[in-house]
Protein backbone atom coordinates (compact mmCIF):
# COMPACT_ATOMS: atom_id res chain seq x y z
CA UNK A 1 0.00 0.00 0.00
CA UNK A 2 0.82 3.70 -0.48
CA UNK A 3 0.16 7.51 -0.96
CA UNK A 4 1.85 9.91 -2.93
CA UNK A 5 0.97 13.03 -4.50
CA UNK A 6 1.52 15.92 -7.31
CA UNK A 7 0.87 19.66 -7.57
CA UNK A 8 -2.05 19.61 -9.57
CA UNK A 9 -2.65 23.73 -9.71
CA UNK A 10 -3.03 26.70 -7.91
CA UNK A 11 -6.59 28.16 -7.51
CA UNK A 12 -7.53 32.14 -8.67
CA UNK A 13 -6.33 33.42 -5.07
CA UNK A 14 -2.75 31.33 -5.12
CA UNK A 15 -3.40 28.98 -3.35
CA UNK A 16 -1.60 25.10 -4.13
CA UNK A 17 -3.70 22.61 -4.60
CA UNK A 18 -2.68 18.91 -4.72
CA UNK A 19 -3.40 16.06 -6.07
CA UNK A 20 -3.07 12.64 -3.65
CA UNK A 21 -3.04 9.16 -5.06
CA UNK A 22 -3.72 6.21 -2.48
CA UNK A 23 -3.36 2.36 -3.83
CA UNK A 24 -3.52 -0.84 -2.40
CA UNK A 25 -2.28 -3.76 -2.58
CA UNK A 26 -4.79 -5.30 -5.62
CA UNK A 27 -4.36 -2.31 -7.38
CA UNK A 28 -7.17 -0.31 -6.38
CA UNK A 29 -6.55 3.32 -6.12
CA UNK A 30 -8.38 6.30 -5.46
CA UNK A 31 -6.99 9.97 -6.36
CA UNK A 32 -8.23 12.98 -4.23
CA UNK A 33 -7.49 16.82 -4.54
CA UNK A 34 -7.41 19.18 -1.37
CA UNK A 35 -9.44 21.78 -3.48
CA UNK A 36 -13.04 20.56 -2.45
CA UNK A 37 -11.88 17.33 -1.06
CA UNK A 38 -12.98 15.73 -4.63
CA UNK A 39 -12.65 12.36 -5.81
CA UNK A 40 -10.77 12.84 -8.75
CA UNK A 41 -10.67 9.43 -10.18
CA UNK A 42 -11.05 5.94 -8.42
CA UNK A 43 -10.25 2.65 -9.89
CA UNK A 44 -12.40 -1.02 -9.60
CA UNK A 45 -12.11 -4.48 -10.55
CA UNK A 46 -14.21 -5.60 -13.39
CA UNK A 47 -14.71 -9.46 -13.18
CA UNK A 48 -11.57 -10.48 -15.05
CA UNK A 49 -9.85 -8.10 -12.47
CA UNK A 50 -9.17 -4.69 -14.81
CA UNK A 51 -8.86 -1.97 -12.33
CA UNK A 52 -10.65 0.82 -14.21
CA UNK A 53 -11.62 4.07 -13.45
CA UNK A 54 -15.48 4.76 -12.56
CA UNK A 55 -15.56 8.24 -11.75
CA UNK A 56 -17.25 11.28 -13.56
CA UNK A 57 -14.12 14.10 -13.05
CA UNK A 58 -11.95 16.51 -14.80
CA UNK A 59 -7.95 16.18 -15.35
CA UNK A 60 -7.21 19.23 -14.21
CA UNK A 61 -7.90 21.62 -11.90
CA UNK A 62 -8.82 24.72 -13.91
CA UNK A 63 -11.96 23.16 -14.85
CA UNK A 64 -13.47 21.76 -11.43
CA UNK A 65 -13.41 25.34 -10.59
CA UNK A 66 -14.53 27.15 -13.77
CA UNK A 67 -17.99 24.70 -13.90
CA UNK A 68 -18.69 21.38 -12.37
CA UNK A 69 -21.73 19.85 -10.92
CA UNK A 70 -20.06 18.78 -7.66
CA UNK A 71 -18.52 16.20 -9.37
CA UNK A 72 -16.49 13.99 -6.47
CA UNK A 73 -17.13 16.69 -3.67
CA UNK A 74 -17.57 17.12 -0.34
CA UNK A 75 -21.17 19.30 -0.27
CA UNK A 76 -21.75 20.86 3.06
CA UNK A 77 -22.25 23.00 5.53
CA UNK A 78 -25.53 21.95 4.07
CA UNK A 79 -25.89 19.37 1.78
CA UNK A 80 -29.13 19.15 -0.20
CA UNK A 81 -31.09 21.70 -0.41
CA UNK A 82 -32.84 24.22 2.63
CA UNK A 83 -36.10 26.54 1.69
CA UNK A 84 -36.12 29.80 0.91
CA UNK A 85 -32.81 29.75 2.03
CA UNK A 86 -33.49 30.52 5.58
CA UNK A 87 -34.23 27.96 8.62
CA UNK A 88 -34.90 29.63 12.42
CA UNK A 89 -32.29 28.51 15.44
CA UNK A 90 -32.83 28.47 19.17
CA UNK A 91 -35.22 31.78 17.77
CA UNK A 92 -32.63 33.28 15.59
CA UNK A 93 -33.39 33.55 11.81
CA UNK A 94 -30.93 32.87 9.53
CA UNK A 95 -30.95 33.85 6.14
CA UNK A 96 -28.62 32.06 3.56
CA UNK A 97 -27.76 32.36 -0.46
CA UNK A 98 -30.52 31.22 -2.77
CA UNK A 99 -28.03 29.56 -5.01
CA UNK A 100 -30.45 27.21 -6.83
CA UNK A 101 -33.80 29.19 -7.60
CA UNK A 102 -35.31 30.45 -4.26
CA UNK A 103 -33.49 27.57 -2.27
CA UNK A 104 -30.21 26.96 -0.44
CA UNK A 105 -28.10 24.04 -2.18
CA UNK A 106 -24.85 22.26 -0.92
CA UNK A 107 -23.34 25.06 1.34
CA UNK A 108 -23.81 28.09 -0.59
CA UNK A 109 -22.21 29.90 -3.20
CA UNK A 110 -18.73 28.89 -1.53
CA UNK A 111 -19.38 25.67 0.07
CA UNK A 112 -17.03 23.31 0.74
CA UNK A 113 -16.58 21.63 -2.66
CA UNK A 114 -14.84 25.78 -3.07
CA UNK A 115 -12.14 25.37 -0.85
CA UNK A 116 -8.51 24.42 -0.12
CA UNK A 117 -8.38 22.08 2.94
CA UNK A 118 -5.49 20.94 4.94
CA UNK A 119 -4.09 17.64 4.63
CA UNK A 120 -2.20 15.26 5.97
CA UNK A 121 -1.65 11.33 5.41
CA UNK A 122 -0.41 8.45 6.69
CA UNK A 123 -0.78 4.44 6.49
CA UNK A 124 0.21 1.33 7.92
CA UNK A 125 -0.07 -2.54 6.83
CA UNK A 126 -4.07 -2.53 5.99
CA UNK A 127 -5.16 1.03 5.21
CA UNK A 128 -3.95 4.07 3.78
CA UNK A 129 -5.54 7.95 4.57
CA UNK A 130 -5.93 11.09 3.70
CA UNK A 131 -6.90 13.15 6.24
CA UNK A 132 -8.17 16.98 5.46
CA UNK A 133 -9.32 19.67 8.31
CA UNK A 134 -11.27 22.75 7.55
CA UNK A 135 -12.23 25.45 9.77
CA UNK A 136 -15.94 27.25 8.24
CA UNK A 137 -15.57 30.07 10.08
CA UNK A 138 -18.36 31.73 11.84
CA UNK A 139 -20.70 33.71 9.66
CA UNK A 140 -19.15 31.64 6.83
CA UNK A 141 -22.09 31.66 3.89
CA UNK A 142 -24.19 33.41 6.64
CA UNK A 143 -24.14 29.40 8.90
CA UNK A 144 -23.67 30.50 12.61
CA UNK A 145 -20.40 29.33 14.58
CA UNK A 146 -17.16 28.18 13.99
CA UNK A 147 -17.24 24.48 12.26
CA UNK A 148 -13.99 22.51 12.41
CA UNK A 149 -14.40 19.82 10.01
CA UNK A 150 -12.84 16.76 9.73
CA UNK A 151 -12.68 14.17 6.78
CA UNK A 152 -11.07 10.96 6.27
CA UNK A 153 -10.13 9.16 3.19
CA UNK A 154 -9.15 5.50 3.89
CA UNK A 155 -8.62 3.18 1.37
CA UNK A 156 -8.02 -0.91 2.57
CA UNK A 157 -6.99 -3.96 1.32
CA UNK A 158 -11.03 -4.76 1.20
CA UNK A 159 -11.23 -2.82 -1.83
CA UNK A 160 -13.40 -0.36 0.40
CA UNK A 161 -12.93 3.08 0.08
CA UNK A 162 -14.33 4.87 3.40
CA UNK A 163 -14.90 8.29 4.31
CA UNK A 164 -15.39 9.13 7.91
CA UNK A 165 -16.90 13.09 8.25
CA UNK A 166 -16.08 14.92 12.17
CA UNK A 167 -16.92 18.09 13.07
CA UNK A 168 -17.66 20.14 16.14
CA UNK A 169 -18.82 23.66 16.63
CA UNK A 170 -18.72 26.92 19.13
CA UNK A 171 -22.27 27.71 18.23
CA UNK A 172 -25.24 25.70 17.55
CA UNK A 173 -25.63 25.30 13.77
CA UNK A 174 -26.56 23.00 11.05
CA UNK A 175 -24.56 20.49 9.77
CA UNK A 176 -25.42 17.41 6.69
CA UNK A 177 -22.18 16.29 5.29
CA UNK A 178 -21.55 14.05 1.80
CA UNK A 179 -19.94 12.88 -1.04
CA UNK A 180 -21.42 13.55 -4.69
CA UNK A 181 -19.40 11.50 -6.21
CA UNK A 182 -20.61 10.61 -9.79
CA UNK A 183 -20.20 6.73 -10.15
CA UNK A 184 -20.35 4.78 -13.78
CA UNK A 185 -19.53 1.50 -13.35
CA UNK A 186 -18.84 0.65 -17.24
CA UNK A 187 -15.55 2.69 -16.94
CA UNK A 188 -16.69 4.06 -20.50
CA UNK A 189 -18.36 7.67 -19.71
CA UNK A 190 -19.77 7.78 -23.36
CA UNK A 191 -22.07 5.46 -22.03
CA UNK A 192 -25.24 5.85 -19.79
CA UNK A 193 -25.90 4.01 -16.15
CA UNK A 194 -29.43 3.15 -17.42
CA UNK A 195 -28.58 -0.60 -17.52
CA UNK A 196 -26.89 -0.66 -14.04
CA UNK A 197 -28.44 -2.42 -11.70
CA UNK A 198 -29.71 -0.93 -8.01
CA UNK A 199 -30.96 -2.37 -4.74
CA UNK A 200 -31.92 0.14 -2.07
CA UNK A 201 -32.90 -0.74 1.65
CA UNK A 202 -35.68 1.82 1.02
CA UNK A 203 -39.29 1.55 1.86
CA UNK A 204 -40.04 4.75 2.07
CA UNK A 205 -39.07 8.20 0.01
CA UNK A 206 -39.27 11.94 0.24
CA UNK A 207 -41.37 13.36 -2.53
CA UNK A 208 -40.90 16.28 -3.84
CA UNK A 209 -42.31 19.69 -5.39
CA UNK A 210 -41.44 21.29 -8.50
CA UNK A 211 -38.62 23.32 -7.12
CA UNK A 212 -37.29 19.93 -5.60
CA UNK A 213 -38.04 20.71 -1.67
CA UNK A 214 -39.63 17.77 -0.31
CA UNK A 215 -43.18 17.62 1.18
CA UNK A 216 -43.47 16.77 4.94
CA UNK A 217 -44.42 12.99 4.54
CA UNK A 218 -42.92 9.71 3.24
CA UNK A 219 -44.57 7.71 0.67
CA UNK A 220 -44.09 4.33 -0.01
CA UNK A 221 -42.30 3.32 -2.68
CA UNK A 222 -44.49 0.60 -3.64
CA UNK A 223 -45.83 0.11 -6.86
CA UNK A 224 -43.70 3.42 -7.93
CA UNK A 225 -40.90 4.24 -10.26
CA UNK A 226 -39.04 4.39 -6.94
CA UNK A 227 -39.45 0.99 -5.79
CA UNK A 228 -35.54 -0.39 -5.27
CA UNK A 229 -36.37 -3.09 -2.63
CA UNK A 230 -35.18 -5.68 -5.53
CA UNK A 231 -32.56 -4.73 -7.84
CA UNK A 232 -33.85 -3.08 -11.00
CA UNK A 233 -32.09 -1.62 -13.76
CA UNK A 234 -32.17 2.37 -13.25
CA UNK A 235 -33.78 2.65 -16.96
CA UNK A 236 -36.46 0.56 -16.46
CA UNK A 237 -38.99 3.41 -15.20
CA UNK A 238 -37.19 6.50 -15.35
CA UNK A 239 -39.11 7.83 -18.36
CA UNK A 240 -42.60 6.67 -17.01
CA UNK A 241 -45.32 9.35 -17.20
CA UNK A 242 -45.17 10.46 -13.39
CA UNK A 243 -45.35 13.54 -11.59
CA UNK A 244 -42.19 12.62 -9.02
CA UNK A 245 -39.79 12.01 -11.54
CA UNK A 246 -41.43 14.99 -14.01
CA UNK A 247 -40.56 17.26 -10.64
CA UNK A 248 -36.56 15.44 -10.39
CA UNK A 249 -36.36 15.50 -14.47
CA UNK A 250 -35.48 11.47 -13.23
CA UNK A 251 -34.32 10.83 -9.79
CA UNK A 252 -33.31 13.12 -7.44
CA UNK A 253 -35.34 12.17 -4.55
CA UNK A 254 -34.06 11.19 -0.50
CA UNK A 255 -34.58 7.43 -0.21
CA UNK A 256 -34.93 6.80 3.57
CA UNK A 257 -33.63 3.44 4.78
CA UNK A 258 -35.28 1.25 6.43
CA UNK A 259 -34.37 0.44 10.49
CA UNK A 260 -31.90 3.40 10.65
CA UNK A 261 -30.18 3.02 14.16
CA UNK A 262 -26.92 5.04 13.20
CA UNK A 263 -25.20 2.29 12.83
CA UNK A 264 -22.72 1.07 10.06
CA UNK A 265 -25.22 -1.12 7.57
CA UNK A 266 -25.28 -2.24 4.40
CA UNK A 267 -28.21 0.13 2.58
CA UNK A 268 -27.46 -0.40 -1.01
CA UNK A 269 -25.67 -1.52 -3.76
CA UNK A 270 -25.17 -1.23 -7.98
CA UNK A 271 -24.30 -3.74 -10.51
CA UNK A 272 -23.22 -3.54 -13.94
CA UNK A 273 -23.87 -6.88 -15.91
CA UNK A 274 -21.38 -5.91 -18.46
CA UNK A 275 -18.31 -5.36 -16.50
CA UNK A 276 -19.29 -7.05 -13.48
CA UNK A 277 -18.89 -4.27 -11.15
CA UNK A 278 -20.40 -4.42 -7.79
CA UNK A 279 -20.07 -1.62 -5.25
CA UNK A 280 -22.37 -1.67 -1.98
CA UNK A 281 -23.17 1.23 0.22
CA UNK A 282 -22.46 1.03 4.11
CA UNK A 283 -23.48 4.30 6.02
CA UNK A 284 -24.42 5.03 9.31
CA UNK A 285 -26.54 7.98 7.53
CA UNK A 286 -30.24 7.83 7.76
CA UNK A 287 -31.18 8.55 3.80
CA UNK A 288 -29.70 8.75 0.67
CA UNK A 289 -29.87 11.17 -2.42
CA UNK A 290 -31.04 9.08 -5.46
CA UNK A 291 -29.58 11.43 -8.48
CA UNK A 292 -29.39 10.29 -12.16
CA UNK A 293 -27.00 13.56 -13.44
CA UNK A 294 -30.27 14.46 -15.03
CA UNK A 295 -28.94 18.33 -15.74
CA UNK A 296 -26.20 16.98 -17.90
CA UNK A 297 -25.94 17.87 -21.40
CA UNK A 298 -23.27 17.67 -23.12
CA UNK A 299 -21.73 20.48 -22.33
CA UNK A 300 -18.79 19.84 -19.96
CA UNK A 301 -15.86 17.96 -21.36
CA UNK A 302 -14.51 15.70 -18.86
CA UNK A 303 -11.49 13.33 -18.83
CA UNK A 304 -9.84 12.49 -21.93
CA UNK A 305 -12.25 15.38 -23.43
CA UNK A 306 -15.47 13.33 -23.42
CA UNK A 307 -19.07 14.75 -23.30
CA UNK A 308 -20.84 14.08 -20.11
CA UNK A 309 -24.53 13.61 -21.21
CA UNK A 310 -27.62 12.57 -19.22
CA UNK A 311 -27.82 10.01 -17.25
CA UNK A 312 -23.56 9.45 -17.68
CA UNK A 313 -23.58 9.46 -13.93
CA UNK A 314 -25.33 8.06 -10.83
CA UNK A 315 -25.06 9.54 -7.48
CA UNK A 316 -26.01 8.03 -3.95
CA UNK A 317 -25.49 10.39 -1.80
CA UNK A 318 -25.42 9.11 2.26
CA UNK A 319 -27.13 12.22 4.41
CA UNK A 320 -29.84 13.14 6.56
CA UNK A 321 -33.10 14.51 4.78
CA UNK A 322 -32.88 17.89 2.74
CA UNK A 323 -34.47 20.84 4.78
CA UNK A 324 -34.34 19.05 7.82
CA UNK A 325 -33.18 23.08 9.36
CA UNK A 326 -37.26 23.39 8.84
CA UNK A 327 -38.95 20.35 9.54
CA UNK A 328 -39.33 19.47 13.04
CA UNK A 329 -40.35 15.60 12.10
CA UNK A 330 -37.17 14.98 10.15
CA UNK A 331 -33.89 13.50 12.35
CA UNK A 332 -32.21 16.87 13.54
CA UNK A 333 -29.41 17.90 11.93
CA UNK A 334 -28.08 20.69 14.88
CA UNK A 335 -24.79 20.47 16.36
CA UNK A 336 -24.21 22.26 19.08
CA UNK A 337 -21.02 23.24 21.35
CA UNK A 338 -19.38 20.16 23.01
CA UNK A 339 -21.37 17.66 20.81
CA UNK A 340 -19.43 15.95 17.61
CA UNK A 341 -20.73 15.63 14.93
CA UNK A 342 -19.48 11.97 13.47
CA UNK A 343 -20.93 9.87 10.18
CA UNK A 344 -19.37 7.37 8.08
CA UNK A 345 -19.93 5.73 4.60
CA UNK A 346 -18.03 2.62 2.75
CA UNK A 347 -18.13 2.35 -0.89
CA UNK A 348 -16.76 -1.69 -1.37
CA UNK A 349 -15.95 -2.70 -4.14
CA UNK A 350 -15.97 -6.01 -6.23
CA UNK A 351 -17.06 -7.83 -9.04
CA UNK A 352 -19.19 -11.11 -10.11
Amino acid sequence: MNISSKFFGKTKDKQNVNLFTLKNKNGMSVSITNYGGIIQALTAPDRNGKYEDVVLGYDDLESYIEATPYFGAIVGRYANRIAKGMFVLDDVEYKLATNNGENHLHGGEVGFDKVVWDAATYQNQIEVVLELNYLSKDGEEQFPGNLLVTIKYILTNNDELIIEYEATTDKPTHVCLTNHSYFNLTSDFNQDVLNHELWLNSKTFLPINDKAIPFDELSSVTGTPFDFTKSTKIGARINEQNEQLQNGNGYDHCMIFDNYNKSLQLQGSVYEPESGRLMEVLTTEPATQLYTSNFLDGSLKGKDGIKYNKRTGLCLETEHYPDSPNRKDFPSTVLRPGETYSTKTVYKFSAK
